[in-house]
């Protein structure tokens, strides 16, 4: 499931600022969920390191930290929806750990970030699928945000759901449910991470034989036995 991570930090750099924060957000609550940690206690010590001059840690955006703390606020809403748009057989908690990042990120820009347009949070999360988790995750991802968009006065409603989505993920089991959270978005081995932050998510620059332009890429590349033995 690995990405190749050259190719990525090239694509990178052509997306926006919103998208990169969308993406650092994304990451952050997929390592708070995995720590067993509050996501806005991460934010504020992220946004500390980045006032060291001797660790590498970047400036967290201004709307990252909105769309933590709003995901934070409302998390018990989203995933609610996020399970009654997912088929019986399928839980919250069986999808990858990512993917419930990416989701939560997606749904709180879509019901409660009044400046978007439904359809373009749903491009964006299938964007943010494509380089963060399995193969099949873009498509489901897809679809189950597309649902939301078709019955969304009945979403916001709290009207039972009228689509029910299957994730096609490979797993069959639940060694095979665990090993697709693993996300291994590499980055460059000469490039020196503050071990801190390292330790879990770290923060990566763009130096793939282009001016470092101050843009972070978030590093993700751990599983759920690993950070257990951290912890």
């Amino acid at each position: 499931m690995a990405k190749n991570s050259r190719k990525h930090s090239r694509s990178f750099k052509r997306h926006g600022s919103r998208f990169k924060a969308r993406h650092r957000a994304a990451a952050i609550l997929f390592e708070a969920e995995i720590r067993d940690l509050d996501p806005v206690a991460i934010i504020e010590d992220r946004i500390n390191l980045s006032k060291i001059d001797t660790v590498l840690s970047a400036p967290v955006p201004a709307y990252t930290q909105q769309i933590v703390a709003g995901v934070a606020e409302q998390l018990d809403r989203i995933d609610e929806i996020i399970s009654a748009h997912l088929a019986e057989e399928w839980t919250l908690e069986r999808i990858p750990a990512v993917d419930r990042a990416i989701l939560r990120v997606g749904l709180w820009e879509m019901l409660f970030n009044e400046e978007l347009d439904a359809p373009i949070v749903v491009v964006e999360a299938v964007e943010l699928a494509s380089y963060l988790s399995t193969d099949q995750s873009p498509a489901y991802i897809n679809a189950l945000l597309d649902a939301v968009v078709r019955n969304i006065d009945d979403v916001v409603a709290g009207k039972p759901a009228t689509e029910e989505i299957f994730p096609e993920v490979d797993a069959e089991g639940p060694e095979a449910l665990l090993s697709a959270t693993d996300i291994s978005v590499e980055f460059d081995d000469d490039f020196n991470l503050d071990t801190e932050i390292a330790s879990d998510v770290a923060d990566a620059e763009l130096i793939d034989g282009v001016e470092n332009d101050s843009e972070d890429i978030t590093t993700m590349s751990y599983t759920y036995n690993e950070s257990a033995e951290r912890d």
